[in-house]
Order: structure tokens, then sequence, then C-alpha cells
């Protein structure tokens, strides 16, 4: 009797075939976990690649670096104070001379005030009358001498009081002046406003 090839199964090959076919190469089952391929990188740190310590793209800089740029403002800052020094030094000795000559124009201006006070000493014994002329033309001519200084000469009545100018030493009944008004200088003044060396020494005429 004949035997026949006995036919495989239609519903077994369809449950065994997809196994096989996985064993020998084919795509993973789907319900596998899936793992990602390598990347080549590490474990992850803190620091990023390509920066230094610093976190600037270099080297922090070292301690000698440091003390030598300490040291270079410390340089700078000794030098600024000795030019401020220098500086303090000349502005003071310009200033004193400044002074110096100042005092010395000013009595220079008074030597020939001093040269026409001797002239009229030596002459009062010839004429003691021409004394008083001579001494009145030396005092105009020192007055003369500080109104060139810039302190001119006030001595003027009938003028209203000015509190500015005048410096009240007594208050007098004048029935021909009018009241508060500058009746007899008693020492003048010189100057005026912030180059005033002194007020007016004056009596004023009584208000009623």
């Amino acid at each position: 009797m004949p035997i026949h090839p006995k036919e495989p199964d239609p519903a077994v090959a369809e449950h065994t075939h997809p196994a096989s076919e996985g064993a020998v190469g084919g795509p993973p089952p789907a319900d596998l976990p899936r793992s990602d391929p390598p990347t080549g990188r590490g474990p992850a740190t803190d620091e990023q690649p390509g920066l230094g310590a610093a976190g600037d793209g270099g080297p922090a800089p070292s301690e000698d670096e440091y003390t030598a740029q300490l040291r270079e403002l410390e340089d700078r800052w000794r030098r600024a104070l000795a030019d401020l020094d220098n500086l303090r030094k000349r502005h003071a000795r310009e200033l004193e001379r400044e002074r110096t000559a100042e005092r010395s124009r000013t009595a220079a201006a008074f030597l020939p005030v001093l040269d026409n006070l001797e002239l009229a000493l030596t002459h009062a014994g010839a004429d003691p009358g021409a004394i008083v002329e001579g001494v009145r033309a030396v005092r105009d001519q020192a007055v003369n001498v500080l109104e060139l200084l810039g302190y001119p000469r006030h001595a003027e009545t009938g003028v209203a009081f000015d509190p500015a100018r005048h410096e009240v030493i007594g208050v007098v009944q004048d029935p021909d002046a009018s009241p508060g008004t500058v009746v007899d200088v008693l020492r003048p003044g010189y100057g005026d406003g912030e180059r005033q060396l002194r007020p007016a020494a004056v009596t004023v005429a009584k208000r009623e």
C-alpha cells in the first residue's frame, strides 16, 4: 500500500513561521523592550566640555599674576599720591610768590609818600608855616596811592546814611541837615563792597 507524505497543517504553520523568522534574523517582536543605540558618550558630568576652571574659555590666572597686578596698581597709586603732593607744594610756592610780589608793589607805591614826609620835616625848621601845606600834600598823595590800589576814600557829608559804607558814632540834632543824613565824618572810609578796608565813622542827623 503506497504511503503519501502528510501535508503540514496551515494553522500550525501560521503560528510557527514568525518565530522561526525572528530566530533567523527578522525584526524583533513588538512586545520586547527596545534599547537605544550607543552614542559613544560617557556618563554626564557637571562640567561642560571645552570650559576651563574659570568658565571663560581659558585657564585661571595664577597667584603670581595676581601678585604682579596688585604691585602694579600699588605703584600707580603711590605715583599719583606723589604727583598730587608735588602739585600742592608747587601751588603753595606760587601763591606765596604772588603774595610777596603784591606786598612789594604796595610798599613801593608808598615810598614816595615817605620821601615827601621826610622832605616836609627837613624844611619844618626853616619855615614852620609851610609844614601844614607839606603834610596836606603828603596826605593827598597817600590817598591817591590807595585809590590806585583799588581803595578810594569816602568822607562825604550830606549823603544818606548807608550801613554798608558808614559806621554810626553818634546821632546829633541838626536843623540844617535832613534826618538820616551824614552830618560829620570823624574817620574816612576806604574801599567799596568786598574790597572795603574799613567803613567811614560818621555822625548822623537825628530823625524826628
